[in-house]
């Protein structure tokens, strides 16, 4: 995880936020940062995680994950990270001969019209759900990279709402999780899809974190700047929403954040 980001959310590995829905954006830009930030910031506070990579491989996410001091295959080994590769999953469904079994593959709709994802949730579910016996571990997270893979796989948006709707009640509400989703910014104009859904999910979320391309162009000093909104709530009877905004630089093993303007380079 990155220090930096927790301090500037108010995060701590000895408190995760539970019960909250946090979006991840990105407008031409590459914001995986932000993915790899809140994998290894749950894995690290002790939580039970589920991630459904459908954009990346297994092993990209262990590469980046080792840099940060990270490994997950020992925590798919001690049962703490439960990892679907969507890349995987969909040859399988596609491409291999699979026997027939009562437990839908949770990647079946991409045979169908891709209006079910039941078995999806079903995964979700199965995978957060307390063991018998109990387990030592926090509070359940989903991390989902990304939502807009869905889409392109010829999922409907309000199909893609309502399986989110289904795994907040799930993790948000009844196991007092947390839900971590990431959406890209299409660079057609034109996709009214992708748009529909981003702007469905922002009106739900309780944080929000969008990194944007700088409008000035390409800056080895400054990466991309980075809007973080933290919606009010009634418990908390706040008035309006909280924005803050910062630029950033990506380095190796780490993401450094200043105000607009502040960058050393420029000072």
């Amino acid at each position: 995880m990155f220090a930096e980001l927790s301090e500037l959310l108010g995060d701590s590995v000895e408190r995760p936020p539970q019960g909250k829905l946090t979006l991840l954006g990105a407008t031409k830009t590459d914001a995986s940062f932000l993915v790899h930030h809140f994998l290894s910031f749950y894995l690290k506070a002790g939580c039970k995680v589920c991630f459904l990579a459908l954009l990346q491989s297994f092993s990209h996410y262990s590469i980046v994950a080792q840099k940060l001091g990270l490994s997950l295959t020992s925590a798919k080994e001690r049962g703490q990270l439960v990892f679907l590769e969507g890349l995987k999953a969909a040859q399988d469904v596609l491409f291999s001969k699979r026997q027939e079994s009562a437990e839908p593959h949770p990647f079946q709709f991409i045979s169908g019209d891709g209006s079910n994802l039941k078995g999806l949730y079903d995964f979700v579910r199965t995978a957060l759900s307390p063991a018998v016996g109990g387990d030592s571990w926090n509070c359940p997270v989903l991390v989902v990279d990304d939502l807009s893979v869905l889409l392109s796989l010829g999922v409907k948006p309000t199909d893609v709402l309502d399986f989110v709707h289904y795994c907040r009640v799930t993790v948000n509400s009844q196991l007092k999780g947390s839900v971590v989703l990431m959406v890209r910014d299409s660079d057609d104009s034109e996709d009214e899809e992708n748009e529909l859904l981003a702007k469905a999910l922002r009106h739900q979320s309780n944080r929000i974190l969008w990194a944007e391309g700088l409008a000035t162009g390409f800056c080895k000093d400054v990466h991309g700047q980075l809007t973080i909104v933290r919606r009010g709530s009634w418990e908390e009877k706040a008035e309006r929403d909280l924005q803050q905004v910062y630029q950033y630089k990506i380095q190796d093993r780490n993401v450094s954040f200043f105000a607009r303007g502040m960058s050393a380079a420029v000072l």
